[in-house]
């Protein structure tokens, strides 16, 4: 038999308590954030129907679907058969992102607000090779509006998201901001045909990872011709200019409409949390397919990647259910976010385990130090009580693996006369505290 590798598969991970802490810190921050802007939790199915997912994210988001083989009957024929022709797939698959779910909900849910502010953290899954600090679990952090075309809806999501990454202690970010139109008129002005936009624009999603060498390599090996790709990249350089897109404002043709919506949004958010940090940025094309207005990408300084991005997708919960229903949305990636925090040193201290390890003495009741360690944490404080009955050195070598600032001792005298023998262990110091005043001792030495 082959060794059992304890590894977890790649892409996926295990998170220690030291990770598990980092996670629930930002989280705790998401959470307040989002919920100060008005938006209210919603959670959604693991698995989604591959009829609510299939053709959401354009031809690679589909490759990218996790799939679920049938279960029970099927897969035990299969099984039994040793035939591979058994293992037919379900029409159910792991969800790949909070969106399209939410499109789903709103489409299903006829009582919701006409205005629905939701936010969703939950985990997406992504069936692909992963390059080193990516991953094929990871969490989402999604904040959306539905049910208006205002671009206000658009302002408050992106101030929502740098709300966040303020409050977590960012300041070198940016929120780089495009629209879809404009994007679509540049690529019929480069000579690009209508049904060749969508490969376009997934090649040019990829331009902050490739380089502009690589966009243009791969628009070739799309069959775009060999002058179509430095034209529009040169068009969008171009368009970057300063008074570039107040320009494409006042000037009536294919570009003045997105350019005004942008103008528009702009305005909107010049006063809160995202309008230092909006830049135009008219290479930006995010990949998914169902984008229609402007969109968004943060970056921050030595990332490369992103930290999360996002933009409004008027006509897809209309693919749920007749009636078009427009809205907008921005999520951030929690896995990027820790990853720069901690490279940072950006985590406060975070109270990882205990603060006291109760030992007692091998004459002492085990109810009793359970009693003690009961009467402790009402305190407040974390406890753990040593559970095995060995020699008190060795408990308190314990103690220091662990991490513990204290240790507590109990033992016949101290149990009677109400206290414990404190001792404080990076000082060496021990001193006699009655137990109903070990909380204030500690937290005046932590």
């Amino acid at each position: 038999m082959s060794e059992i590798s304890t590894k977890p598969p790649s892409g996926m991970r295990d998170f220690l308590a030291a990770d598990v802490m980092r996670r629930r810190h930002v989280l705790a921050v998401v959470q307040r954030v989002y919920e100060s802007f008005g938006f209210v939790p919603l959670e959604t199915p693991t698995i989604e129907n591959l009829s609510t997912l299939l053709g959401k994210y354009g031809p690679e988001g589909d490759q990218l679907l996790y799939r679920i083989l049938h279960r029970r009957e099927r897969l035990q024929r299969a099984l039994a058969s040793g035939s591979p022709s058994e293992l037919e797939l379900s029409d159910e698959g792991l969800r790949y992102d909070l969106t399209v779910p939410l499109a789903r909900v709103v489409a299903n849910y006829r009582t919701l607000p006409a205005y629905y502010k939701r936010y969703a953290i939950q985990p997406v899954w992504r069936a692909d090779r992963p390059a080193k600090g990516r991953f094929r679990e990871f969490y989402q952090c999604d904040v959306d509006i539905t049910g208006t075309t205002s671009l206000l809806a658009d302002a408050e999501v992106a101030g929502a998201v740098a709300k966040v990454l303020l409050e977590l202690g960012f300041t070198d970010f940016k929120i780089h901001v495009n629209h879809r139109e404009l994007l679509r008129a540049f690529v019929t002005a480069a000579g690009l045909a209508a049904e060749q936009e969508a490969p376009a624009l997934i090649a040019l999603d990829k331009l902050d990872k490739v380089g502009r060498d690589g966009v243009l390599q791969e628009l070739v090996q799309k069959g775009f011709a060999a002058e179509v790709g430095p034209r529009l990249l040169d068009a969008l350089e171009r368009a970057r200019q300063p008074g570039a897109l107040a320009a494409m404002a006042a000037e009536a043709g294919p570009f003045q409409v997105a350019a005004q919506a942008l103008q528009t949004l702009f305005t909107a958010a010049a006063d809160g949390p995202a309008g230092p940090r909006l830049v135009f940025d008219p290479t930006l094309a995010r990949g998914l397919s169902y984008y229609t207005g402007p969109i968004f990408e943060i970056s921050c300084e030595g990332l490369s990647g992103s930290m999360g991005g996002g933009g409004r997708y008027d006509n897809l919960i209309g693919m749920f259910q007749k009636q078009p229903i427009p809205a907008v949305g921005f999520s951030l990636g929690l896995e990027r976010v820790l990853l720069v925090m901690e490279e940072r040193g950006m985590f406060p201290p975070l109270g990882i385990g205990p603060q006291v390890l109760l030992c007692r003495m091998a004459d002492v009741p085990a109810a009793a130090a359970i009693k003690v360690a009961t009467q402790l944490r009402a305190q407040g404080l974390r406890v753990e009580l040593f559970a095995d009955d060995k020699a008190m050195g060795k408990q308190l070598g314990y103690a220091d693996t662990i991490g513990a600032p204290f240790a507590a001792i109990l033992g016949t005298s101290e149990l009677a006369a109400g206290t414990v023998a404190l001792k404080e262990l990076k000082a060496g110091t021990q001193v006699a505290v009655p137990v109903t005043d070990v909380g204030v001792f500690v937290m005046k030495r932590s």
